[in-house]
């Protein structure tokens, strides 16, 4: 048994403890019993770890490769510049950056990543990576796969099967890219057969959706239809949603209460579209950003992802969802005081509803000892100070560990320097 002592444990102020047995939380509260290893947090906010719940790891290191400069930084030049990049991209290679993106977000306290894996690719070589990595890794990061057409399930020929042929092979998700096909009704149908897929397979949804600021793109409303009618609603999430953020209020708003009703989820990528978007705005420019406040606060299940790590489409990137809070609370007009107290939500709790493993996660009793602990003494103290993570522990046992940050030499006013 281990016992973890003066912890600030986010969202339940009543406790400073938790007690660890064989992997699992035992118990949580005051004055538990002694365990035969005691660990002092000295105050510090404790956390149920980061999940990434967007992201590309077939992509990542690629920014550089020959050919893949975005010269528009558009999303549409992204995708053509990809089409060359992925090519020249071997088992190997692909490997060894996953593994890089995979180590650099765990190191920043990262323990469940959605990555999003192009399968317009008749090798399907991303594929075949993310499934060993999947299971190599397995102990010490939850991962799920997105087979997703980057291309286009219609626009690629043939895309349609290359995604049903990576879920017959183990990919956890469908998905799908409606705003990239050549017309309003292609992109309709490949709504309609994600929905029909993941029907089939027993499989989780996760749509590029309106990832444009054209604000007559309106996929989201069929897809939220459609999960409607076979009550997948909670087992489906739509990321981007950009064009929602410019729609007209008396749409959006209605849309709102059918979204309330379906349980669909809503992924936003604050930092990548704020890069992408609105490149085609004089001014103003838009955000890129969907309607985080209003979903948040109307009680709709909306989280942050990284998106990208130096690719095609996003030139920077590191897996620090930290940043990736900043960013998005200051974008969505989400820093009220209660805000700031609760807003870790879009990069713990919420991102572990999109990805439906809330029966492992979470700061209770019965669920795996996964959780962080962070330099700082408060939810507020964590989010102003963009806090550094000190331990990430999963299933009871460290992943890493920090050093308390230390001055070799130590601020002083009013030390005299000459």
């Amino acid at each position: 048994m281990k016992k973890f002592f003066n912890a600030n444990i986010y969202r339940n102020s009543d406790a400073s403890e938790i007690l660890v047995k064989n992997g699992v939380i035992h118990a949580i509260g005051t004055n538990l019993p002694s365990a035969e290893e005691e660990i002092d947090l000295e105050g510090r906010l404790v956390v149920p770890p980061y999940v990434d719940a967007h992201l590309h790891l077939d992509y990542v290191y690629t920014g550089g490769n020959k050919g893949a400069k975005n010269d528009t930084g558009t999303l549409f030049e992204g995708i053509a510049r990809w089409h060359d990049v992925k090519k020249h991209q071997s088992f190997e290679d692909a490997k060894a950056r996953a593994l890089k993106g995979i180590q650099e977000e765990v190191s920043k306290g990262v323990q469940f990543i959605r990555t999003h894996i192009d399968v317009c690719d008749p090798n399907l070589t991303g594929l075949k990576v993310m499934l060993e990595v999947r299971e190599q890794l397995k102990d010490n990061v939850t991962i799920q796969i997105v087979a997703f057409p980057q291309e286009g399930m219609y626009a690629y020929k043939g895309g349609d099967e290359m995604v049903e042929e990576a879920l017959k092979m183990g990919a956890d998700c469908v998905g799908s890219i409606p705003h990239f096909e050549w017309a309003r009704e292609i992109g309709e149908k490949s709504i309609h057969r994600t929905v029909e897929l993941a029907v089939k397979y027993d499989k989780l949804i996760d749509v590029h959706c309106d990832e444009t600021d054209d604000v007559m793109s309106r996929f989201v409303e069929l897809l939220n239809a459609l999960a409607m009618i076979e009550g997948i609603g909670t087992r489906t999430a739509a990321s981007h949603t950009c064009s929602f953020g410019s729609a007209d209020n008396a749409y959006a708003f209605r849309m709102m209460g059918l979204f309330q009703q379906s349980g669909l989820n809503f992924i936003a990528l604050p930092t990548e579209n704020a890069y992408l978007q609105g490149r085609q705005d004089t001014y103003p420019k838009r955000r890129g950003m969907t309607r985080v406040k209003e979903f948040w606060e109307g009680g709709i299940n909306v989280c942050f992802g990284q998106d990208s790590i130096n690719d095609p489409w996003y030139p920077v990137g590191n897996g620090n969802l930290m940043n990736i809070l900043d960013n998005g609370i200051h974008m969505a007009h989400t820093m009220s005081m209660a805000q700031l107290d609760t807003c870790l939500d879009l990069i713990t709790y919420n991102g572990a509803k999109t990805l439906n493993v809330e029966d492992q996660y979470g700061l209770d009793t019965g669920k795996p000892a996964n959780f962080l602990v962070l330099d700082a003494t408060s939810p507020f103290e964590a989010v102003r100070q963009r806090a550094d993570v000190l331990a990430s522990i999963r299933n009871g046992e460290y992943l890493f560990k920090k050093p308390e940050p230390r001055y070799d030499i130590a601020l002083d006013l009013f030390r005299k320097t000459k």
